[in-house]
């Protein structure tokens, strides 16, 4: 629900804001007042068209903002999340500024956003019948929604929804199976082809790695046993080798070593010494007569790195793995017509699943649209449409079949009696549209998911006891939710919770419009100038004092 408004240099408001609650909210004034200002203001809110004209002569730009509670499950929140937008724990701000240049902004819990996003998230909160562009009932889309709404179809939606997801993936699948039969052959004839060179090779995991390391080797061979031998000799087997020299100190010291212990660690660390020295030169001499030049060795390791090189440069650098997937993918691709059976079998059987969702969820539209047609009916009664005729026209067309089933939902209305059915938005006035939906509200009540209903003109052409029925049932939707209704008679004023008044004022050189919230004496006297006209009587004031205790006792 609205929680707060704000409104600012918008049409012949100045700048007005507004502290809202649950319950029934009457707006009253006299002719030319403005008051279906705010019902403009609200319309713009969830996602109205913008106007320049809208803008208060004098501003570059009009503002419409307001707090909104959506409350815990509604759709706002996952939207707002899809969207990338913060979800503003538990409120959402919006905010809609209308520039005099034609380019205006929305913003979301203080982030900019689109007019398609505001639509979307706050469209569904809040529903504004009146004489102005957005009627909600005049929109063919919206009457699938309430008719669901209405017979509280959720499971059978969520139920369509899934099965005709699963369609939809059956079908991209056997799309996917179908690849043009030539496109298929070329494919398996190049992996084939492919396939063969990777084998001629027989490639091994780390391969080139080693192979790298042992041509480098070959290379070098002259070089590497010359360096070993050289080494041998410097440590061992020269005739100044230091294996020599540290024998020749050890002769001298060891002795020593027994008159000044100081020695010993210095004897045992040449004793160690020597000992690594030779097993250095042991090993060098046995690398050394490893290493030999093998000219053929060598050609044949350049030629296999040659051909290692050509296939890692056209697969990458894990022929291995590479190979496994191309396997892979020609084993798929031999597997095609099995696949495609399959997905055609997954296909038949996804289709016939959803076309038996959407025919449950069929049948249970058409018994609810009879339900509807009936407590539709029976409340435009009361609201002196009696010879009123609604119909809900269901076309149900497999060839429509879609995540909300197969139906096309309208909403026809006959407003007078020999009247032929004709769609609401052709043949309802504002006052008749706000009074199908006022009798649509009361029937979907404990279902609809908008939060906040603005009727505006909802008594256009009645008055006296007809007025006051309107008044009870306004009030007995405002019970499930929030509800702001302009009116022009005492009799609905009356059964509100909270009465504002709209006014024209001069400021100077300038008009401007203010809302007064009434209580008590100021009420009385409004509904008694609503009554009597501009000579507002004490017998008028006595009888709006009376209206008042009635509407309060009937509560």
């Amino acid at each position: 629900m609205i929680r707060h408004l704000r409104i600012r240099d918008f049409i012949l408001i100045d700048e007005l804001e507004l502290e809202l609650d649950e319950g029934f909210y009457a707006l009253t004034g006299e002719t030319g007042a403005g008051k279906s200002v705010l019902a403009r203001a609200v319309e713009l809110l969830r996602g109205g068209r913008a106007r320049a004209d809208v803008i208060r002569a004098g501003a570059e730009e009009a503002i419409v903002e307001a707090i909104l509670e959506p409350g815990p499950g509604s759709s706002a929140w996952p939207r707002l999340r899809e969207a990338g937008l913060p979800d503003g724990e538990g409120q959402l701000v919006v905010r809609r500024v209308i520039a005099a240049g034609g380019r205006g902004r929305v913003y979301l819990n203080g982030v900019l956003a689109t007019g398609a996003q505001l639509a979307e998230i706050v469209g569904p909160l809040i529903d504004v019948a009146s004489q102005h562009e957005h009627q909600s009932l005049g929109e063919v889309r919206n009457h699938l929604e309430a008719l669901d709404a209405f017979g509280k179809h959720g499971e059978l939606r969520e139920r369509m929804a899934t099965a005709f997801e699963a369609l939809r993936g059956a079908e991209a699948e056997l799309s996917a199976a179908q690849t043009d039969a030539r496109t298929r052959a070329e494919r398996e004839d190049f992996l084939k082809f492919q396939l063969v060179q990777i084998d001629e090779i027989k490639p091994k995991a780390g391969e080139e790695n080693e192979l790298g390391k042992e041509r480098d080797r070959l290379r070098s061979a002259e070089k590497l046993g010359g360096a070993a031998r050289r080494g041998e000799d410097a440590l061992y087997a020269g005739d100044a080798a230091a294996a020599d020299a540290i024998a020749g100190a050890l002769r001298e010291l060891t002795p020593l070593a027994t008159i000044d212990d100081q020695l010993s660690p210095i004897v045992h660390e040449l004793e160690e010494a020597r000992a690594q020295i030779e097993d250095a030169a042991f090993r060098l001499r046995r690398y050394a007569d490893t290493i030999a030049a093998d000219p053929e060795r060598l050609a044949a390791v350049e030629e296999r790195l040659d051909a290692l090189g050509k296939l890692l440069r056209k697969h990458g650098p894990d022929l291995v793995a590479r190979r496994a997937e191309m396997a892979e993918e020609l084993a798929a691709l031999e597997r095609h017509e099995e696949r495609r059976a399959q997905a055609e079998k997954r296909l038949v059987q996804a289709r016939a699943e959803a076309m038996a969702a959407a025919h449950a969820l069929s049948d249970a539209r058409r018994k609810a649209a009879k339900q509807i047609v009936k407590r539709v009916g029976e409340g435009l009664r009361e609201m002196q449409m009696a010879g009123a005729r609604i119909e809900v026209h269901l076309e149900a067309d497999g060839e429509r079949l879609g995540a909300t089933g197969i139906d096309r939902v309208e909403f026809l209305i006959a407003a007078n009696p020999g009247e032929p059915m004709l769609p609401l938005a052709r043949v309802a006035s504002g006052g008749e549209l706000s009074r199908v939906m006022l009798a649509l509200k009361l029937a979907t009540a404990d279902a609809d998911a908008v939060a906040t209903y603005v009727f505006d003109e909802v008594d256009a052409g009645v008055g006296g006891g007809v007025a006051e029925k309107i008044g009870r049932l306004v009030r007995e939707v405002a019970r499930h939710r929030q509800v702001l209704c302009i009116t022009h008679l005492p009799q609905i004023a009356a059964f509100a919770d909270v009465h504002l008044r709209v006014e024209k004022k001069s400021a100077g050189e300038r008009t401007v419009q203010l809302v007064e919230r009434l209580d008590g004496a100021s009420r009385e006297k409004e509904i008694a100038r609503m009554m009597a006209g501009v000579e507002v009587t004490a017998k008028a004031r006595a009888h709006a004092a009376e209206m008042l205790r009635q509407a309060r006792a009937g509560k």
